[in-house]
């Protein structure tokens, strides 16, 4: 999908995870989005203000005093050329300026003469992000519109383990990205399944299947990016919950099936992207079974309710997107079950052989009554945005014949 063009100044400040930052113009790059930097002195201590110019293509800025960008007062150029601004990492120092207003160089001087949205992508030590001062720095930056963007929790370069970690590139990214939706699902509520379902033999054993959940999560990651509220249900998975996306994590099929249910009430959009079990046992035992020397084990298999099946007797029912994975005759399946279902989209993948399931990259087809198109291979974030500017096309198209 093409955008106009979309502008990034980075501020980037003193502390280890400015090499992160270098990532982080990468990433957005990718995206044709132009990117300008602005390093204090401190941060040039971390990464050489070389790398970040061969990264953004643009030349980068550090002094409030370069006679050449201050003849025509490059600071207030710097300020009205950005549609948005991200500090990162962003020192607990900085933070403290930016709290008391103060101008002493040319990033601080810069976010205050922008009228752009202001990003800040915390990083230091834990128990400096504990202390009471830079809470209420934070406080107060918020307060004023400033937008913060984590920090995590997890292992820190000092040794310590806490919270003060900055966000990884592609979650910082990800935050960029959908706060320059273009509107196409603004104001709309989508509803996501994602990952597989597991169904406990006994407390040891259970069934299951391959899903990774990438896929899923990625739809739900381009549904926000669309401008969506999102709400994830997510089977067992290790994956990191998409920026803005409220997540719901379940592990059966029948706790998929009850929380899809009740998020979907009153959603526009339910896509159900998860690999959900078709069967569980009748009883889980509640100790663990013992080999029978000799003798075969008989599992005795119920069916689950069907959760498309169910939102689609609805009489507010969303928009329904299926998806199928199948070994064989993809087409034929995925428009039976389209035709059986009832529902308004079937996005269609082939797995096994390295295909879809824990696979980095995938390719959909995607069936509606009277038309489908080929989405091809890519990665699998690329190919989510590519299915949600479909999903939200033909939502459109439908309600405007309802």
């Amino acid at each position: 999908m093409s955008h106009p063009q979309r502008r990034v100044l980075v501020g980037v400040t003193g502390g280890i995870a400015a090499y992160k930052t270098c990532e982080l113009i990468r990433r957005l790059r990718d995206h044709d989005i132009e990117v300008r930097v602005v390093m204090t002195e401190n941060a040039t201590r971390f990464v050489t203000p070389t790398t970040f110019q061969a990264l953004s293509g643009q030349p980068v800025r550090v002094s409030l005093w370069d006679e050449a960008g201050e003849a025509a007062m490059g600071h207030i150029e710097l300020a009205r050329w950005a549609q948005r601004v991200i500090v990162a990492p962003a020192s607990a120092d900085f933070i403290a300026r930016l709290a008391q207003g103060m101008a002493n160089d040319l990033l601080t001087t810069t976010i205050l003469a922008t009228a752009a949205p202001v990003y800040v992508a915390p990083a230091m030590n834990q128990q400096m992000w504990a202390n009471a001062a830079v809470q209420e720095n934070v406080k107060t930056i918020t307060s004023r519109g400033v937008r913060m963007l984590g920090p995590d929790a997890g292992d820190q370069a000092c040794g310590d383990i806490g919270s003060g970690r900055m966000l990884e590139p592609h979650e910082l990214r990800d935050a960029l990205l959908a706060s320059f939706s273009e509107g196409d699902l603004t104001g709309k509520h989508v509803v996501v399944s994602a990952g597989p379902t597991y169904e406990d033999i006994d407390p040891v054993r259970f069934i299951g299947n391959r899903s990774s959940g990438r896929m899923g999560f990625a739809v739900a990651a381009a549904a926000r990016e669309a401008g969506a509220r999102v709400t994830l249900v997510a089977g067992p998975v290790g994956l990191g919950t998409p920026w803005g996306v409220d997540r719901v994590d379940v592990r059966s099929a029948r706790q998929m099936h009850e929380a899809v249910l009740a998020a979907a009430k009153g959603a526009d959009i339910y896509i159900g992207a998860a690999a959900v079990g078709d069967y569980r046992p009748v009883e889980a035992a509640t100790q663990k079974i013992k080999k029978q020397e000799g003798k075969p084990l008989a599992l005795n298999l119920t069916e689950n309710a069907d959760i498309i099946a169910d939102l689609a007797s609805r009489p507010d029912r969303p928009f329904l997107v299926a998806f199928a994975a199948e070994t064989q005759e993809l087409a034929g399946y995925a428009q039976a079950k389209l035709a059986r279902k009832g529902v308004d989209m079937v996005a269609a993948n082939e797995v096994g052989g390295g295909r879809g399931f824990e696979a980095a990259d995938n390719a959909l087809n995607v069936y509606w009554p009277g038309g489908s198109q080929a989405l091809p291979r890519a990665p699998k974030t690329e190919l989510a945005r590519d299915l949600m500017a479909l999903v939200a096309d033909h939502y459109k198209k439908k309600g405007s014949a309802a």
